[in-house]
């Protein structure tokens, strides 16, 4: 039987869940339900009645770095070989649609869900998310970009309107979902809960049907997030295919109705099935069990992949007298609750449950060429003040037996969570105190920072060295040590920028939203675009990140379509790093950004005064290219 002979309940019913996370099928015409699980680094595939947030019990899965910690790399290949990881575990544990990646652009640090997003600017994060999709897809399984659109707060995320115009709509909050639907081509999208101006997303013609499926050439399915459907019917004609969870039968009498009436066509009915049919279709599952789990040999490697996607996403921020690497028989004193507890993912419906856990401590203690010269806890986990165990992490600080300290600190698990906001930039108190307080032991201090978005260093000036982690998931303790003992070389670059103070930032006077309006005063001026225009002084820029080799930058020669340049390791250290080409309009006319990145290729140089030329196209022809400097800083170079 044809789908357009069904009747208009059998096919209304197609349009919304017949779960939490299962699709409705139909017999008679051959089309099968299919399972959906959250999934930006990680699959949450929950049997039974399951849950939305994370809260409920889930199959062991492999935990990746999240997506503000991989968007570090600025490498969509690492992201593609995570992406097909992803997918082989969707798929043997009867997952046909993996939600995610996460592309929302960081429009302010301070949002809860910042680090299942990739970067600040549209380019990373549609390139970084082109490259998951792919990795993901090419296991027949469908990925999901998230969450369409204009989706920048937690607080009231399901009764908030976001108020934009069209240019900053579409310059940032939509190119990156773009880049992903023409390179990558995913099967589904989904949208977010809020509205944009006026019109929730779910319900949202313009979005849905003029940009998505007429401009951008989408032709898979819409699923609303999970309660973000506020009318069917309304939905069905702006081109919503799918609501989730199940509303019972609801929705579909909603339909029916307005067919019935008159006010809903069966043609738009027809359209929206045909699409999730579609992904029934092409995510067929074959040989796979409902309690089927991951087999000993796949979580084994998949560990390793989610160590070498660690590996790669690193920042080295800070490095005095070459600190780093640690040189064979350092003595090392390991303090902080996070060294022996490890953090190294978000809270919410992203939260997977590991087939595996590591923690600083233990690698350090089984690093060769490393001493362990013993662990203090130094701070509570929840932040409240104890005396005692600062005392003794300086007590163990200061004695011979130790060469220098490594300080492990940053966000706890209440800090970043999907459904709300943090309150502030700042990491927990005790711990800053901690730093300060080890200073007086008078030995360098190595802090290794776990955070999924930018927080202040009081102490940054103090310390000899930085190394930002993120959260880089199960694997991410061993790729964190083999990084200070040298096995790796940091080559990560941040993703976005770090301010000074959280007041520096351009949409702190307005952020969060109290009320209904979001209203995005700053227009397209966020993260870099806003310091470099403005000249506000950042602690870390865009693109900031260090290394154990030094890179020479010569020979840029400008084209009709973009820059040649010559990059050289000059030291004997083998590196990676990323060519970054920004460019800046005309100046006079409409107000632009003094920087917008336009390309970033990644590459790998041997030491010893290796140099390898790259060729980096851009559609402008008028450029200011941004290279490095030696100390890792981007220093600016005249152009046309």
């Amino acid at each position: 039987m044809e789908l357009e002979e069904l009747s208009v309940v059998e096919k209304a019913a197609m349009l919304s869940g017949g779960s939490e996370w299962d699709s409705r099928g139909n017999d008679r015409a051959d089309i099968p339900s299919f399972v959906m699980s959250d999934g930006p680094h990680g699959v949450r595939r929950q049997l039974g009645e399951g849950d939305h947030l994370g809260i409920g019990a889930s199959k062991p899965a492999t935990c990746f770095p999240t997506a503000g910690t991989v968007a570090n790399s600025w490498d969509p290949a690492l992201a593609e070989e995570m992406g097909e990881a992803l997918g082989n575990e969707a798929h043997d544990l009867d997952v046909n649609v993996l939600l995610g990646p996460g592309l929302n652009i960081k429009r302010n640090p301070l949002c809860g869900r910042n680090f299942e997003y990739y970067s600040e600017d549209p380019i990373v994060a549609g390139r970084m998310a082109a490259g998951l999709i792919r990795g993901i897809q090419s296991n027949g399984i469908s990925a999901c970009p998230k969450h369409f659109a204009v989706n920048s707060q937690e607080l009231r995320r399901q009764a908030s309107n976001s108020v934009v115009d069209e240019r900053t709509m579409r310059e940032l909050y939509l190119t990156g979902f773009e880049i992903a639907v023409r390179e990558a081509k995913p099967l589904t999208i989904m949208t977010s809960y809020n509205e944009i101006n006026g019109v929730y997303a779910h319900e949202n013609k313009h979005l849905l049907q003029e940009i998505l499926r007429d401009e951008w050439g989408f032709d898979g399915m819409v699923v609303s997030d999970w309660g973000g459907s506020n009318s069917a019917v309304a939905a069905v004609k702006a081109g919503g295919s799918l609501e989730m969870p199940s509303p019972g039968f609801t929705s579909v009498r909603e339909l029916e109705g307005a067919v019935k009436a008159g006010t809903l066509s069966e043609a738009d009915i027809n359209a929206r099935a045909a699409e999730v049919a579609k992904i029934a279709a092409a995510t067929k599952l074959v040989g796979v069990g409902r309690n089927d789990l991951l087999k000993d040999d796949i979580a084994a490697a998949h560990h390793d992949v989610a160590r070498k996607v660690a590996e790669g996403c690193s920042v080295l921020l800070k490095n005095d007298n070459a600190t780093l690497p640690f040189k064979a028989g350092t003595r090392v004193a390991v303090i902080g609750d996070m060294a022996a507890t490890a953090r190294y993912q978000g809270s919410g419906s992203s939260k997977v449950n590991a087939t595996k856990e590591e923690n600083i401590l233990e690698e350090v203690k089984n690093a060769e060429g490393l001493v362990l010269a013993g662990y203090e806890q130094g701070y509570d986990r929840q932040g409240k003040a104890d005396r005692v165990l600062v005392e003794d992490a300086v007590a163990l600080a200061g004695k011979e037996s130790v060469d220098v300290v490594l300080a492990v600190v940053g966000l706890d698990e209440r800090s970043e969570s999907e459904g709300l906001d943090r309150s502030t930039m700042a990491i927990p108190q005790v711990q800053n105190d901690l730093v300060e307080a080890l200073k007086g032991a008078g030995k360098p201090i190595v802090v290794v920072l776990v955070a999924g978005s930018p927080v202040e260093l009081p102490w940054i000036d103090d310390v000899a060295a930085v190394l930002y982690v993120g959260l880089s998931g199960q694997a991410g303790a061993s790729a964190t040590v083999r990084a200070l003992t040298g096995e790796i070389n940091p080559s990560g670059h941040l993703a976005e920028t770090w301010p000074m103070h959280y007041e520096d930032c351009p949409s702190s006077g307005w952020y969060p939203a109290i009320g209904r309006d979001a209203i995005y005063r700053e227009g397209p001026f966020v993260g870099y675009r806003y310091y470099e225009t403005a000249g506000v002084p950042v602690r870390f820029p865009f693109g900031y990140g260090l290394s154990y080799s030094t890179f020479t930058y010569s020979a840029a020669t400008a084209g009709e379509n973009g820059i040649d340049v010559m990059v050289s390791n000059d030291s004997d250290v083998a590196g990676s790093t990323v060519v970054q080409l920004y460019v800046r309009g005309p100046q006079g006319g409409v107000l632009r950004p003094d920087r917008e990145l336009k390309a970033s290729p990644r590459f790998r140089l041997p030491h010893t005064k290796a140099r390898a030329c790259t060729s980096i196209s851009t559609v402008t022809p008028s450029v200011t290219s941004t290279l490095p400097a030696t100390n890792g800083r981007r220093k600016p170079a005249s152009g046309r």
